[in-house]
């Protein structure tokens, strides 16, 4: 694995760097505290590239490998949480499964826009019953003719409100379980789909989060994505390439809180001397530092082993696991080193903190990405670079 970024690498990385310190962190503590969906922002990374990073160019996206999107993603997460999920979502859960499994016609239609950064798209799993367990899934399409006919709804879904498509997993035939569940993309506007609410959230509040409903929703055959019955195939490997990114959102908000723990550590004076001079407080961002390391590498070794065309799923759940795990212990001491400073809004580390907490929960939670890497060991597995 290398451990050193190509030139292409190092130059999207610092034009991600430039952007989110120039664009994105002297908006990022009003749309959050406003809950507001960054629009002329999303818009300009969509011209830099970022909303397609991944995407082949031939869809309009940028073609470039997993490890660029990683160490973009980093950096605008550094910034803003809710900016780099909004740009997870759009590459690794909606974007993806396009290029992989869509038709020609399909692409051009359903995911041009999007990775050109003229759309969003969003991915719609979850359910009320159907979390963790997205095998329970009850959102039903029914064919008639040449539509099938969609009920149901869907929790939780990041830039549901916002997006022009969404990716939506359905029981085509109940009978069959998990083998029975089928993808479909479904355009905003269509008779019988609504957005019924929009959560209000903990953190990452500049990126909606809403609830989908179908009430008889007719959908063309021709807007089903793969065969029937392969819905829960191309959910799987969504989210296992979604589980990346993720991980480097996590990261991102974790190396964020650290610098700003590290310059307040400078500033700060107690007991005659810069609180970083504390023994106590070197070590509280020794830890965040070596943890932050770890999380790093792991989350490149993940984004390594895909662009190799080698198994991943594996460090994919361990990268977001200890990213995850590390964002919010990161976050939490970043508060303790800025004392009571760090309890309030104007420091930001509160901002990290709320952020953090999402990263253990959504794209499988922490307890789920340990299954994963329990059942693959005891399998034999495990990913190696």
């Amino acid at each position: 694995m290398r451990l050193d970024l190509t030139p292409e690498q190092q130059m999207i990385q610092a034009t991600a760097r430039e952007f989110a310190d120039s664009q994105i962190r002297p908006i990022a503590a009003e749309i959050d505290r406003e809950a507001r969906f960054p629009h002329e922002t999303v818009k300009r990374m969509g011209e830099l590239g970022f909303m397609g990073i991944t995407i082949p160019e031939a869809w309009g996206g940028s073609g470039a490998d997993t490890v660029s999107y990683v160490v973009a993603l980093e950096e605008i997460a550094r910034a803003c949480a809710s900016h780099a999920v909004i740009m997870s979502v759009n590459n690794s859960l909606y974007g993806a499964p396009l290029a992989q499994y869509g038709t020609d016609a399909q692409c051009q239609r359903f995911l041009r826009p999007v990775a050109s950064g003229h759309a969003q798209g969003c991915f719609a799993l979850t359910e009320p019953q159907a979390g963790s367990d997205a095998t329970n899934q009850a959102t039903l399409a029914v064919l008639d003719g040449e539509d099938y006919v969609v009920n149901g709804r869907k929790r939780f879904i990041t830039t549901g409100r916002e997006a022009a498509f969404a990716l939506v997993f359905c029981q085509t035939d109940r009978a069959k379980g998990h083998r029975g569940i089928s993808a479909f993309v479904i355009e905003k506007g269509t008779r019988g789909f609504t957005v019924a609410k929009t959560e209000d959230k903990l953190g990452i509040r500049a990126s909606d989060t809403a609830e989908l409903v179908f009430d008889d929703c007719r959908v063309p055959r021709a807007n089903r994505l793969g065969e029937e019955g392969q819905g829960f195939k191309i959910a799987m490997s969504a989210i296992d390439a979604g589980r990346i990114g993720i991980a480097a959102q996590a990261l991102g908000i974790a190396a964020g809180a650290y610098e700003r723990s590290v310059a307040y550590a400078r500033d700060r004076k107690a007991f005659g001397v810069p609180i970083g001079e504390h023994q106590m407080v070197q070590w509280m961002l020794a830890d965040m530092a070596v943890a932050i390391d770890g999380a790093r590498l792991l989350t490149l070794r993940a984004a390594f082993l895909k662009d190799a065309g080698r198994p991943y799923a594996t460090a994919a759940a361990m990268a977001k696991l200890f990213a995850a795990e590390t964002a919010m212990k990161v976050t939490t001491d970043a508060i303790q080193v800025h004392g009571g400073y760090g309890f309030i809004k104007e420091y930001e580390v509160e901002r990290a903190f709320r952020d953090a907490k999402i990263t253990q929960l959504y794209e499988g939670t922490s307890q789920i990405q340990k299954l994963v890497i329990g059942r693959d060991l005891l399998r034999g597995g495990h990913d190696r670079a």
